[in-house]
């Protein structure tokens, strides 16, 4: 086993990657960026190695730090998160020729399916059904419109590297297809460093189901049932759940099986997920692997009780697979919400600035995995993702409640979240009736707006905290008042009469 691990990432996912070294009785080292020098990561590792400026492209993305830390500090193993060089096939190798453990899988697994016009290629080599869709990258945009013909409209332009939605342009016709392959490029040779795309049939109302897999070293690989992932804005997710409910127990079956045949092509060891598109009469197709653990991977822990990211150690460590496929089972029902320093007012644009108030909800069932404390400062320079709240309870309606009652007591004030847009969507019918398909957000919040005042909404929490300050342990006094979706008991007759503008 190793005996210290670089966390090569930060916020809520490295702070969850040194809560496993600490459970397994690993040494943890966090790398940070100038802007990151408080950040949660840092102050829980055991050592933390400064990397350089803000701007990821000068400190996470540079591996040639990510490497120097590793030697100062005597490293044996990195662990990449997801995002930044989780994904890395360079990375990977570069860590493999220098004798340090990359805690994912091979650089040539990742080269293989981090190129989605070969893992496709791999795919229907392997017998697994593929969406219609070219076959190979092209510059030449006669290629383009006559593969576009070919396959009938709607076509989907996509980037050949990276994921999250980037490069991604729905196409209607010919007249949209020229400026969707330059703006599609365009995009992924900003996110990706390729600005490789093709084009695939665009699959009208899917869903978008996962499974997850684990692989070893020697062959064995077992998946741990799957995730839906259909509530999206902009390609990317924003709420998880497992089981899905679109699948009965065959189509979960075959699906799994599926997804065990795609990772054993790609010669894919660690842990990585098989995304599949699911269409209205049933048909599944891959859609890619993501070779990471994935941003909801909380869901398949609460539903199967397996600590994948103590896996992905124990398998890069080369202690091997011990769980056998029909260890692996599914109880109950997880939910995951990620909250985003967003407005989701103002089209989802990224909100910075210092959290002066922060209260997690807590009670059975609910986890709450973050990366930031009450006073950090959110950096402009990252993916605004600042927590993700996770539930589990016997059933799906069960759950469904636990969040919204969880959603309700997530507090986070002095930038914008998505916590308020996310409790109206899982509060909405269509939701609940678990119906969603990947147009649900366009399709029932194009323009959302709260239910209540986000502004008074602020000045209770303030004044709840408030009385907390001056009243440690006390219970808030006075009646109780009907704000929005809560029952609060008000502290204002205990401070004084309050007024806004005025006195207390």
């Amino acid at each position: 086993m190793f005996r210290k691990v670089l966390v090569a990432n930060r916020g809520e996912i490295a702070v969850r990657v040194i809560k496993a070294c600490r459970e397994m009785g690993i040494g943890s080292v966090a790398v940070f960026s100038e802007a990151d020098a408080d950040a949660l990561h840092v102050r829980m590792a055991d050592e933390a190695v400064p990397i350089g400026p803000s701007p990821a492209a000068e400190s996470y993305l540079r591996m040639d730090r990510i490497v120097a830390a590793v030697r100062a500090t005597g490293a044996e193993a990195v662990h990449p998160g997801y995002g930044f060089l989780a994904e890395n096939a360079a990375f990977a190798r570069l860590c493999e020729t220098e004798g340090i453990v990359f805690i994912g899988p091979s650089s040539a697994a990742l080269e293989l399916v981090g190129d989605k016009v070969r893992a496709r290629q791999t795919m229907d080599k392997a017998g697994v059904p593929t969406v219609p869709g070219m076959k190979s990258c092209s510059a030449s945009p006669e290629e383009f419109r006559a593969a576009a013909r070919s396959l009938g409209y709607p076509v989907m332009v996509k980037a050949s590297a990276g994921g999250g939605g980037k490069g991604m342009r729905v196409v209607a016709d010919d007249g949209g297809l020229g400026p969707a392959l330059e703006a599609g490029r365009r995009e992924a040779g900003s996110a990706f460093g390729d600005d490789s795309v093709y084009l695939e049939k665009c699959i009208e109302e899917p869903r978008h189901v996962e499974f997850q897999v684990l692989a070893d070293n020697d062959g064995r690989t077992v998946h741990l049932y799957e995730r839906e992932c259909s509530i999206q804005r902009r390609h990317q997710k924003i709420l998880e759940e497992s089981p899905s409910p679109a699948l009965d127990p065959e189509l979960r079956r075959e699906m799994g099986e599926t997804a065990v045949r795609a990772m054993r092509a790609a010669g894919y060891d660690n842990a990585g997920t098989v995304e599949f598109l699911l269409d209205k009469d049933g048909h599944f197709y891959f859609l890619e692997v993501n070779a990471r653990l994935q941003v909801e991977h909380p869901v398949t822990e609460l539903v199967t009780g397996v600590d994948l990211v103590r896996q992905q150690i124990l398998i890069a460590s080369g202690a091997g697979l011990s769980l056998r496929q029909e260890d692996v089972r599914q109880r109950g029902h997880a939910i995951e919400c990620r909250i985003y320093a967003e407005d989701p007012k103002t089209n989802f644009l990224p909100s910075a600035g210092r959290i002066v108030l922060l209260r997690e909800p807590k009670g059975p069932g609910v986890r709450f995995d973050s990366g930031v404390y009450e006073g950090f400062e959110v950096p402009v320079f990252y993916d605004p993702i600042l927590a993700k709240l996770i539930v589990w309870a016997e059933d799906r309606e069960a759950a469904r409640r636990r969040m919204a009652a969880a959603l309700e007591d997530c507090v986070i004030l002095g930038i914008r979240t998505t916590a308020g847009f996310l409790r109206d969507v899982v509060d909405h019918p269509e939701f609940r009736a678990g119906r969603a398909t990947t147009s649900f957000i366009g399709k029932h919040f194009a323009s959302w707006e709260t239910g209540e005042s986000e502004e008074d909404r602020e000045r209770l929490a303030l004044a709840s905290a408030a009385f907390e300050a001056l009243h440690p342990g006390a219970a808030p006094a006075g009646p109780q008042v009907k704000f929005g979706k809560m029952d609060v008991a008000t502290p204002w007759t205990t401070l004084g009469r309050w007024r806004a503008g005025g006195e207390t």
